[in-house]
């Protein structure tokens, strides 16, 4: 029996061709099902954020009430968020993370944008030992943590912003997926770039990188939520507490239940419930993710598949 006898079969009845069941377009129940599900799924992601959000909004009188973590919205203050941004310990450490994250994405894209493309030139020199150096780095785990922290402390980064930077500046997932998406630039314009005398610079920057808005769109994203999440490299290469980003100011609030520096006399005297300045701090980690990603959304999938998927 071949191949299209058992996908496809004839029905009897109707004379035409009948499609197999995962072909045929969604019943009303199916849709349904489809409908309940993503609904349950929404709302697992979205209701715990409500509670973080409102409880952030919350004056001391309705965390009491509510023995903790506030569902419904109810006196609602932005003294949490007034105090943490009036210039204290939290506000210095969003500066620095935003700063981390603008400074080491641009670095990162730099980096990964020039080796991308070298690799993807065919036949440029060193071409083919580079790209397993860097895809053995990336089965292997690279260096590993005591040898990197050894190198940050012979070079003499320690609690310095670039031991924030460097350890994280080159992604080889993220050049891989840029190489990939060069190596689909038609090979003919860039050939009519050189015939008209346009050199590899001139070609990368007037021809490549314009037609790879979108892969560098989520390329970028990807460098700039990793530099903002990571909190690890302060953890172990930061002692002045002036130049903690917020992730490590976030992990000391919320997880050790310290007070954030300035505010331990409002908190202790009640004026600022220490819950809603918890949740507020949590609020500020996440809000530029969350502004960012919709930007971002509509080349995502452009982005990844382009130079992924043959066809």
């Amino acid at each position: 029996m071949s191949e299209t006898s058992v996908l496809v079969e004839d029905d009897e009845e109707t004379g035409r061709r009948r499609r197999p069941s995962w072909e045929e377009p969604p019943t009303r129940v199916g849709l349904a099902a489809k409908g309940v599900i993503l609904a349950i799924a929404l709302l697992a992601v979205l209701f715990p954020l409500w509670i973080v959000v409102v409880t952030s909004l919350s004056d001391a009188e309705a965390i009491s009430r509510a023995g903790g973590l506030v569902v419904w919205p109810e006196g609602l203050s932005l003294a949490a968020y007034r105090e943490l941004l009036s210039g204290g310990q939290v506000a210095r450490s969003m500066v620095i993370a935003v700063g981390i994250t603008l400074v080491g994405t641009l670095f990162s894209m730099a980096v990964s944008v020039l080796a991308a493309y070298g690799l993807s030139r065919i036949g440029s020199l060193w071409h083919r030992p580079l790209l397993m150096t860097l895809l053995a780095t990336m089965f292997f785990g690279g260096a590993g943590l005591i040898p990197t922290y050894l190198l940050i402390q012979t070079l003499g980064l320690m609690n310095s912003y670039a031991a924030l930077i460097l350890p994280m500046v080159v992604n080889v997932f993220n050049i891989l997926v840029l190489r990939a998406f060069f190596m689909n630039v038609g090979q003919e314009i860039v050939d009519s770039a050189r015939i008209d005398g346009a050199g590899e610079w001139r070609i990368l920057w007037t021809i490549v990188l314009p037609l790879s808005r979108a892969v560098l769109a989520v390329i970028s994203l990807f460098y700039a939520v990793g530099y903002w999440s990571n909190w690890f490299n302060g953890f172990i290469y930061i002692q002045d507490q002036e130049k903690l980003p917020l992730q490590n100011v976030l992990q000391q609030i919320v997880i050790e239940g310290e007070r954030p520096a300035g505010m331990a006399q409002v908190i202790g005297t009640g004026q600022i419930p220490s819950l809603a300045v918890q949740t507020a701090v949590m609020v500020l980690a996440l809000l530029p993710v969350a502004v960012l990603s919709p930007f971002v959304q509509r080349h995502f999938k452009k982005g990844m598949l382009i130079g992924a998927v043959k066809g």
